[in-house]
């Protein structure tokens, strides 16, 4: 007979922890919830933007770059004739084009709308006719083109559609084409007209002009590849000793009409022009695609490509030239996101220690009534273990899918990993830390105070080994920068262990201030004062957790902070460099001269508060006594009016100078003192020096030398008093103030079309095009406002953890006829000198490593378009006030709250229940 099954004689132990206990349960879930998203979240977001980026290169760039052209010589002369026809027939053309489609290497893919095929000529042919304009008395040159699907890509604007009546050939004698509404209107050709084209055989093929057409996309690779099928073009003439011009144009033939090109001497060319289709590509296939790309040009896919098209087959491209510049753009923003990322995971990990510490404190006397009665380390750290995975794995789950709905176009594995090491911290870490805490029966003893505590030899000897590794970070950041660091996870990490060693430190050296602190307050009368110092000297020696956590948050949101205004200030400071004021005005193409009524116009706008005018000259060569200009380079003149120059300078906090500097003494001949660049100085040393300005030959000596100045975007300058050039008419005015845009360029565009206007607040937008650098400034910003969070929950942990005590004591001291105002005191002082420890310890550390690390620093790449540090261009990381002091000054004011808030809790709930400690009644 079998027994019964004895039903079990208690709940089961999770279910009874999350009844008794689900706030704890739920505030772990949703710390989990929220570290596993960013963990999640932060991968997924790298690989979104630097995706976009790529996508955004290639798609962008100019189709002579990015666009796939293969090209092969038309059948040679040794080929029989219906051979060579049927090589150039649009039918043929279109089985080579579908055939190279789909034989492109992974991750290569076409765009096939945007791809092309067909028959051009290579070698320009001269036109004779006498109606087409010659510039310089030279004819124009024209090529020939039979470009597919010619109606796709353009509409009829005049005329008709060009068409081929029956089967054109070698022997055809006359073929119908098209233009665009630009070449004719500056060829001057409309439908009917005819251009004769030499033959090898000396009768002429006739090209008749059939209609207009005016392309859809003009910046399409169809008609940008070769800008002449858009648009005629002036070209110098090479052959010719003076400098004189000719025009070039394409005419389009109709469909079908590629033989007819094999009779003519413009040696015609099969093409296929694949556009790149970037909308399947990741960040993930750059080196694939640059594999691809290199075997497609010389390599084994080349061959390929000639077993389908031709032995002479090659295919052209600049796409691995743009997959350079995506790459070392992205080279140089990666190692400076790595250390946001670095920091705030390290400030993350650091919290989590925390929470398990408080739910083990608080569960102490739990566990080890638990140990006092038999119960094993294993089968308590089990317990644990399964009550934290039952809250901790469905939140983490939910972060990394939080993580994946709102970031697309990204990998999942980085993003899983990341939500997985939340959630294997927090289920492993919290029940060992825990369990180890009850190896052995814990007796109590004395008192483990701050004030009294001696470190250990162990303890020195740690913290000795993590200065050595902070030290070593900062010197390897500083001496190869993040740009050289390669992922190098310890220079990544070097305002981590700056702000590890910094907690080390500081709780070292805070007993001494609290003793000191101690014995002036013991002689006042009052309680308060004492009874706080009192309370914050006997905190456990073993706080250096939140301190740490609480330095490297805020550390970590001061350098977040301050790379977001370093690179706001780059993008300021490069666009006054380039505009020189908040608007300027200047000729296009040659410098051209300023009028007085034109300089009064530009003064009458709404919104200008002044008008400098300045004359500006490129390429003026230097020349020291007894020198060459060769000796010394080029640079760029500018001839300024000293008093108004000078306070443009100030004002835009360019380097500063006194006008009296570039005051020229009276007389002719004189030497004219210059503010020059350091490289242009350097060069020329401090004798007088002979420069070309206006046509004559003036004598100019460097007085002062400046890194910058207005209007000017390159490293060799020199300013001279503009009154005193043998020619000082001005070209170019900077404008400051807030000018109306509109009204600015309505007022220029009265003195002709040979004026441009370029406003400060356009030129610092171009800064910002880059999903690269957008995407790693958004990264930024939430690194900033995650170690402001993170700063602020470990303040609560921190209190949170002697909540009760604080409790309890002051529920005995209202009965010893402590008054409610003293109580808030009370806990306001005690809490206030950790707090101000933390906040006066992450300013100074956070000013601290970032003074530290910014030699190493180069935030060009982040900051401007086109990314790349340089002489001219090296965004130096600066310390920013706001982000140092708020983070701060948020600590001490959140600790001063919670404080207020649990004496005014504390009062309300009154003081018997705290008293009866031990009483189950």
């Amino acid at each position: 007979m079998n027994a019964a099954k004895i039903p079990a004689a208690c709940a089961p132990w999770v279910r009874t922890r999350l009844r008794t206990a689900p706030g704890v349960s739920v505030a772990l879930a949703l710390l989990v919830f929220l570290t596993a998203f960013l963990a999640a979240a932060y991968p997924r977001a790298v690989d979104a933007y630097e995706t976009k980026a790529l996508r955004h290169d290639i798609g962008t760039a100019s189709p002579a770059r990015s666009v796939l052209e293969v090209s092969t010589p038309a059948p040679s002369l040794a080929e029989p004739v219906p051979r060579r026809e049927e090589a150039l027939r649009e039918e043929t053309l279109s089985r080579g084009y579908r055939a190279l489609v789909e034989v492109l290497p992974d991750p290569v893919r076409a765009d096939v709308p945007r791809s092309s095929f067909g028959v051009h000529t290579t070698k320009p042919v001269v036109a004779h006719e006498p109606w087409l304009p010659r510039p310089n008395g030279l004819p124009p040159q024209f090529r020939y083109a039979v470009p597919s699907a010619l109606d796709e890509h353009s509409e009829l604007t005049a005329g008709r559609w060009p068409a081929t009546h029956g089967a054109v050939g070698i022997d055809s004698r006359e073929v119908e084409a098209a233009v665009t509404q630009e070449t004719a209107r500056k060829l001057g050709m409309k439908p009917g007209s005819t251009l004769a084209v030499p033959t090898q055989s000396g009768e002429p093929l006739t090209v008749r002009v059939t209609g207009v057409v005016t392309p859809l996309l003009p910046e399409s690779g169809y008609w940008s590849v070769d800008p002449l099928y858009r648009s005629p073009s002036l070209v110098p003439d090479t052959g010719s000793k003076m400098p004189v011009l000719y025009w070039a144009a394409t005419l389009l033939l109709a469909p079908d009409s590629g033989p007819a090109l094999l009779a003519t001497t413009g040696e015609p060319e099969l093409y296929w022009r694949l556009t790149p289709d970037a909308s399947g590509l990741t960040s993930a296939d750059v080196p694939a695609l640059r594999t691809s790309v290199t075997s497609l040009k010389s390599g084994p896919d080349l061959l390929k490509l000639r077993g389908l098209v031709g032995p002479t087959t090659t295919l052209s491209t600049g796409l691995d030239a743009v997959l350079d510049t995506y790459t070392s753009v992205r080279t140089a923003i990666s190692p400076v996101v790595t250390v946001a990322a670095v920091g705030i995971g390290a400030v993350a990990a650091v919290v989590l220690l925390m929470t398990g510490g408080l739910i083990g404190a608080r569960r102490h006397g739990e566990l080890a009534l638990l140990r006092s009665r038999g119960g094993s380390l294993a089968g308590i750290g089990g317990r644990l273990l399964a009550e934290t995975a039952v809250a901790v794995l469905p939140a983490a789950a939910l972060g990394l899918l939080l993580a994946v709905l709102l970031i697309g176009e990204a990998r999942w594995g980085p993003a899983a990993v990341g939500a997985g090491a939340v959630a294997a911290l927090v289920c492993l870490v919290l029940p060992l830390r825990t369990t180890l805490r009850h190896r052995r029966p814990l007796l109590h003893g004395a008192r483990d105070d701050v004030v009294s505590a001696r470190p250990s030899r162990r303890r020195t000897v740690v913290e000795l080994t993590l200065l050595v590794l902070a030290v070593g970070a900062v010197a390897a950041l500083r001496r190869r920068g993040t740009g050289g660091s390669g992922g190098d996870p310890l220079v990544s990490a070097a305002p981590v262990l700056v702000g590890l060693i910094a907690a080390l430190v500081l709780v070292r050296l805070y007993p001494l201030p609290l003793r000191l602190a101690s014995r002036s307050v013991a002689r006042l009368r009052g309680a308060v004062g004492f009874l706080s110092l009192a309370r914050a000297g006997r905190s456990s020696a073993s706080g250096t957790l939140p301190l740490l956590a609480l330095l490297v948050a805020l550390t970590t949101a001061a350098f977040g902070g301050s790379v977001l205004a370093g690179v706001a200030g780059a993008r300021d400071d490069a666009a006054l460099r380039a505009v020189g004021a908040d608007a300027r005005i200047s000729g296009e193409g040659s410098p051209t001269p300023v009028t007085d009524g034109f300089v009064r116009r530009v003064r009458a706008v709404d919104g200008v508060r002044e008008v400098l005018p300045v004359r500006i000259e490129y390429g003026v060569a230097p020349s020291p006594d007894g020198g060459t200009a060769a000796d010394t380079g080029r640079a760029v003149l500018l001839g300024v009016e000293p008093g108004p120059y000078a306070r443009l300078a100030r004002e835009s906090g360019l380097p500063s100078f006194s006008a009296g500097l570039l005051e020229a003494a009276p007389g002719k001949g004189a030497v004219l003192p210059a503010i020059a660049s350091p490289s242009v100085a350097e060069r020329l040393g401090d004798g007088p020096h002979t420069v070309r300005a206006g046509g004559a030959d003036v004598q100019v000596r460097v007085v002062a030398v400046r890194s910058r100045t207005s209007a000017v975007d390159a490293d060799d300058f020199l300013v001279v008093d503009r009154a005193a050039l043998p020619e000082p008419s001005p070209t170019t005015l900077l404008v400051t103030g807030a000018p109306d845009a509109k009204a600015l360029r309505a007022a220029v565009g009265e003195a002709g079309p040979g004026f441009a206007v370029r406003l400060r607040s356009q030129e610092r937008a171009t800064f910002v095009d880059s999903p690269l650098q957008s995407g790693a400034g958004q990264i930024y910003a939430a690194a900033v406002a995650a170690g402001a969070g993170y700063a602020l929950l470990a303040v609560l942990l921190s209190l949170l953890q002697t909540a009760p005590e604080r409790t309890t004591l002051l529920a005995r001291l209202r009965t010893m006829g402590l008054t409610t105002r003293q109580g808030r005191r009370l806990l306001a002082y005690e809490a206030l000198p950790q707090a101000l420890l933390a906040a006066v310890g992450g300013l100074v550390v956070g000013w601290a490593t970032i003074a530290l690390l910014a030699p190493g620093i180069d935030l060009a790449a982040l900051a401007l378009a086109g990314g790349g540090g340089g002489a001219s261009h090296f965004a130096a990381l600066r310390a920013d006030a706001l982000s140092l002091v708020l983070p701060a000054l948020g600590v001490v004011l959140l600790a001063a709250a919670v404080a207020g808030v649990q004496a005014w809790w504390a009062g309300r709930r009154g003081s018997i229940k705290e008293l009866r400690a031990g009483d189950t009644r």
